[in-house]
């Protein structure tokens, strides 16, 4: 009773103006005989149920007026229309076999759509072992895993060969340690290796006599060269030749070859036909007579001593002469080499005569000698750059590890950059500037900062320089070792001549300080950035990742302090790490001992005197 009291009170909530019909579902009669009688209740009380429904709804449709209304209610179709629209359906569903329980759906009562329901666990159970669903998520199962291990081959094989960023490299030899000057090659002997071990250099320079370098392979010259290499044989220095390419004496094959066959004269400034004049105003370096000489009724240019003869260095002949000059020496064992006279190379066939200069350096020279004119046609030629480019390639082929380079300040820089490079210069390191002499000089009048500037602006930047220590003033003020200690850490290698007051008077211990500072990562690839305070220079020598290097110098003849911390980014306390050799022998200036720790602020510098302190950078935000 209370089951059909619960389906009457249901039935009653969901009644609507119409009532509609219910369909029972075709099912099978509960087995149990509890199940049977609810089952005979259920279906009569529905019946009925019905029939009482019609009934109304006959009895509501008589007593309507006929004016449309009906339409309006029911549609325009009428009752049976809108009886046919709602099927509802009741489904009983057999229950608990023991106790006889049924269950009971009426389905969706209000008429609307019957809202979507997934499969239960009980219905997906029954495809489980179906073939086609065991078969893909198997399909699903591999591939997920197969693209799984795909990524991460993939993130690996990325990892091995993605580039890595390469280690800095050394520094070649010739930029890493000092260079020992000698004198001329025939002149050398044992004890020019232990002078080049007290400076812990990494070259030792000699002189190629001019005469002589295109006869290199005369036996005798040859034999010289192979005992000087022989000589620095079992030491880590390397030879390094001074030569001077650019004429030949009357006594060389070129020449001769040049007197015999007309074709080869091409390798010289040869004027045929001349006349009882020569053909301009050229004089010969540094003198007052004529630059040319008579040579069977034609004029050679001869600029230096006479019986010697200016080459073009861009011909033919002469690039396939003195490139086998280079190559030779290579192979010999020659590792570097230092062009003299290469303001002087000849490139053009310009003949015009020398303009004369507005300035003269002396005011009594005359119209006759050769310091009254500019030498714009037989000095810097443009093209200078390119054609010892194309020099310093034939040393490169030759041997990778060789270096070409100038035994001379450039003067002109400009002159010596290659035609298509933005910049470059055709040499290795260059020596250009008089920073060593400013350096040096009892007076610096403050320049020294903007002297030291310019040297590299002028150098384009991208230059590792001669710093030439011949420049120093023979009465400096400044202790040797300030000198050598300030300068060995600029970018650049010093040159240093072994009968010099440098080499004289700083130890071997400086001389290996220096080694070691030139071998640290900040001075071989770090930035270099220069101050200037209270009349003290300063430089920072700075790596990521390795201990930045501040060095000052005070150049005057009293203590300075100077305080570079303020503007310049630089912690308040520094470590010592060199210093010069005269440092701790001043009066009222504190001394210093390597290791301690010193405030930039209160640091007074002893005169004339190199400090070298060690500083962990900075970090900006």
């Amino acid at each position: 009773m209370k089951l059909m009291s619960r389906i009457k009170r249901f039935g009653a909530a969901n009644k609507s103006s119409v009532t509609l019909p219910v369909t029972i579902a075709p099912v099978a009669e509960p087995a149990s005989l509890k199940s049977q009688e609810i089952y005979k209740v259920i279906s009569e009380e529905i019946k009925k149920n019905n029939q009482e429904d019609l009934s109304a709804d006959m009895v509501k449709e008589d007593n309507l007026a006929a004016d449309g209304a009906d339409e309006e209610m029911l549609g325009t179709n009428g009752v049976e229309d809108k009886l046919t629209e709602r099927r509802d359906e009741v489904k009983f569903i057999k229950g608990d076999q023991k106790n006889g329980d049924a269950k009971i759906d009426i389905g969706n009562l209000n008429g609307g759509k019957q809202a979507f329901t997934g499969m239960s666990k009980e219905e997906l159970m029954k495809y489980a072992n179906d073939p086609f669903w065991v078969r893909l998520r198997w399909i699903f199962f591999v591939a997920f895993w197969a693209i799984w291990v795909g990524m991460l081959v993939g993130a690996v094989l990325i990892i091995i060969g993605a580039p890595k960023c390469a280690a800095p490299q050394p520094l070649p030899w010739y930029k890493r340690g000092l260079h020992a000057k000698y004198g001329n090659m025939d002149a050398a002997k044992p004890e020019d290796v232990l002078a080049a071990k007290k400076l812990s250099a990494a070259g030792a320079i000699y002189e190629l006599p001019a005469a002589l370098t295109y006869d290199i392979k005369k036996p005798e010259v040859e034999a010289q060269i192979k005992r000087l290499i022989e000589l620095y044989k079992l030491s880590d220095v390397k030879i390094i030749l001074d030569v001077t390419p650019n004429f030949v004496s009357n006594n060389s094959e070129l020449w001769k070859e040049a007197l015999a066959q007309k074709e080869k004269r091409d390798a010289f400034v040869w004027v045929s036909g001349g006349g009882s004049e020569p053909p301009n105003n050229w004089k010969k370096v540094g003198g007052d007579t004529s630059a040319w000489e008579k040579v069977d009724g034609s004029y050679v240019l001869s600029q230096f001593q006479p019986g010697n003869y200016d080459l073009k260095m861009n011909s033919t002949l002469v690039r396939r002469e003195f490139g086998g000059v280079l190559k030779h020496l290579v192979g010999l064992g020659v590792e570097g080499f230092r062009l003299k006279n290469t303001k002087f190379f000849l490139i053009s066939n310009n003949l015009a005569d020398e303009e004369i200069s507005q300035t003269p350096k002396d005011m009594n020279l005359v119209a006759k000698d050769y310091g009254f004119y500019l030498h714009t046609r037989t000095t810097f030629q443009s093209g200078l750059g390119d054609v010892l480019y194309d020099y310093l390639g034939i040393v490169k082929n030759a041997s990778a590890d060789t270096f070409l380079s100038v035994a001379e300040d450039l003067i002109r820089p400009e002159s010596y950059i290659l035609s298509k490079s933005g910049g470059a210069l055709g040499i290795d390191l260059p020596m250009y500037g008089e920073f060593v002499k400013t350096l040096s000089s009892s007076n610096t009048q403050g320049k020294l900062q903007q002297q030291l500037q310019q040297t590299y602006m002028d150098t384009f930047n991208n230059s590792w320089l001669q710093w030439n220590f011949d420049n120093v003033y023979v009465d400096t003020r400044s202790h040797a070792s300030s000198l050598a200690l300030f300068m060995s850490l600029l970018s650049g290698v010093p040159v240093v001549s072994v009968d010099s007051i440098e080499y004289r008077n700083v130890s071997e211990a400086t001389y290996k300080q220096i080694e070691q500072l030139r071998l640290s990562p900040s001075f071989m690839h770090g930035e270099i950035n220069v101050y200037e305070g209270n009349q003290l220079i300063a430089y920072t020598r700075i790596k990521s990742g390795s201990p930045g290097y501040f060095v000052i110098f005070n150049p005057t003849d009293v203590p300075r302090l100077g305080n570079f911390t303020a503007d310049h980014m630089l912690p308040d306390k520094m470590t010592v790490s060199y210093f010069s050799e005269n440092y701790n022998s001043h009066e009222n200036v504190p001394k210093v001992s390597q290791s301690n720790k010193v405030n930039l602020k209160e640091l007074q510098m002893a005169p004339h005197s190199t400090l070298i302190l060690t500083y962990v950078p900075v970090k900006t935000e």
